[in-house]
């Protein structure tokens, strides 16, 4: 029977039914990110030892790449909030990733950039949608999001956990399209999940989910997307019309911000404020997270002992770290904010920003402390496994949340679109980081470890510099932000700390088991 005595949800579905919705929801963002991992671990790589690419060139093609696919997902999140709904667009984004991965495991290096063109589009049309989900199942019950947000990225993590374990090794074995094949595979088995358990969302959706599907407007999204996949293979392939694209995505992000902050509702305008400055710390530290696909990947290759406690690692392998790493906390933290939210004194969101960059920091200085350490030129895995840890504790902290920031911080109306401006400012990040890592870009005559070790010691040092510096204006900002959220949530909107108790009475996590509800 169903409890008696909790008020409906705002999507009018009944809490009881809150734990499968969001099981419905984490598995297919589980299985996506399977997907996506699984190809990201291995591509710096393979267009590096595959394709013969320098480093310079593989680490902008990927840049490129990643920025587009944190691009897209602005058009996806309008697509999904007022054209053909949230859960519709997020299926057909699964369907397009699956035919992209299928693309990138046929052997034809001509199919290259079209393959991961395909998968950006996807990518876009896919990743703004769950999210909104989500922040519609717990809205109005800001220590929920913050705990649902944390076992969501949980999801991510153990996608991406599993398929970077399989893929190097697929790929050192049976070759490289193979390890991209069951990249494909996982998007099928994503999809069958998320038939089986479409019922469980019930309501839940923005509102073309409500209404009977729109042919005219689905075949104008197919026809669009099919335009942008054009455009987004000649944008891989093309470095400089990549840049400008990421400038304009910068401004775009900056115009919307702006639009919001001068013409948005007064009573709005405190948490857009604050929404604003977290996202421009969000973007700065995506920079730091795309050194794990670039130039601590091909660090890995040339300056880490590809084995620890015994267990032969592949250097494409070092990336599972930071999945395992957050696999590890993420329940911690998810009860921790869901605890202390009970009791009123969890940190602020802002907070937690501050405390990730200065993790994120200790990690990268922890990289460049290993180089006192090495042999011949090369270090321990050991300083891996302790840099990956602050670095993804950090991530936590700061990427984790973003998407609740979002979910706590703008109105409902533009939510959607709203995540997608988000990953537009991520996308963004992610092609500086990959400039940035050409930073140590390795001269293709240099082989000898002794020799590329101070190339990619310098650079971290830099970094690790660079994040200090940001985390100390961040913690500078923590006063202003924790005023404007006060005041945002006096208004009505629910920032800030949120309420001592959650709207439904109820101190209820997210209740999943992500190995028994797959």
């Amino acid at each position: 029977m169903e409890p008696q005595n909790l008020p409906m949800n705002p999507d009018g579905s009944h809490p009881a039914h809150r734990p499968l919705s969001f099981a419905a929801l984490f598995l297919i963002e589980m299985w996506e990110r399977f997907g996506y991992y699984g190809m990201a671990a291995l591509l710096v790589l393979f267009l590096v030892q595959r394709m013969h690419m320098g480093d310079a060139s593989a680490n902008l093609r990927w840049g490129a790449f990643s920025a587009m696919v944190y691009a897209l997902p602005c058009l996806g999140g309008w697509i999904g909030d007022s054209v053909l709904g949230s859960r519709r667009t997020m299926v057909i984004g699964a369907a397009t990733l699956l035919v992209g991965y299928f693309l990138l495991s046929l052997p034809f290096a001509d199919l290259l950039y079209l393959s991961l063109a395909v998968i950006a589009v996807g990518n876009g049309l896919f990743k703004a949608n769950p999210s909104n989900l989500i922040g519609q199942l717990y809205h109005g019950e800001p220590s929920k999001i913050d705990s649902a947000f944390t076992l969501y990225y949980l999801a991510v993590n153990i996608g991406s956990l599993i398929s970077m374990v399989l893929t190097p090794i697929i790929a050192s074995v049976y070759g490289w399209h193979a390890a991209f094949m069951l990249c494909w595979i996982g998007l099928a088995l994503g999809l069958a999940n998320y038939a089986v358990m479409r019922k469980a969302l019930g309501r839940v959706g923005s509102p073309p989910d409500s209404r009977p599907l729109h042919v005219g407007k689905t075949v104008a999204v197919g026809a669009g997307s099919l335009a942008i996949v054009v455009l987004m293979a000649g944008v891989i392939q093309n470095t400089s019309v990549a840049t400008g694209l990421v400038v304009g995505m910068g401004l775009l992000v900056a115009g919307f911000f702006l639009y919001m902050i001068v013409r948005g509702v007064p009573r709005e305008r405190n948490g857009i404020i604050v929404c604003l400055v977290l996202t421009l710390e969000t973007i700065a530290f995506f920079v730091f997270y795309q050194q794990m696909s670039t130039s601590l990947t091909l660090f890995a290759l040339r300056n880490v002992q590809h084995h620890w406690l015994g267990i032969p690692i592949q250097p494409a392998q070092f990336q599972v770290l930071d999945p395992l790493w957050i696999v590890i906390a993420s329940p911690v933290l998810a009860w921790m904010y869901n605890h202390f939210g009970r009791r009123g004194s969890d940190l602020t969101i802002s907070t937690k920003f501050a405390l990730g960059m200065y993790l994120v920091s200790g990690a990268f200085y922890v990289y460049s402390l290993s180089a006192h350490f090495a042999v011949m030129g090369r270090i321990s895995a050991g300083w891996m496994v302790a840099g990956y840890g602050l670095q993804s504790l950090g991530e936590l902290l700061i990427s984790g949340l973003g998407l609740a920031m979002v979910s706590r911080l703008v109105p409902s109306r533009m939510r959607g679109f709203m995540m997608g401006a988000w990953f537009l400012g991520v996308g963004a990040s992610e092609y500086l980081g990959s400039a940035v890592a050409n930073l140590a870009a390795v001269p293709r005559h240099l082989h000898n470890p002794v020799t590329t070790l101070p190339i990619y010691v310098h650079l971290f040092m830099m970094l690790g510099l660079a994040a200090l510096i940001i985390a100390i204006l961040s913690t500078a900002l923590v006063p202003f932000l924790n005023r404007l959220a006060s005041a945002h949530e006096r208004s009505g909107n629910g920032l800030g700390r949120g309420p001592l108790q959650p709207a439904s009475g109820s101190s209820e996590l997210p209740e999943v088991d992500p190995v028994s509800a797959g």
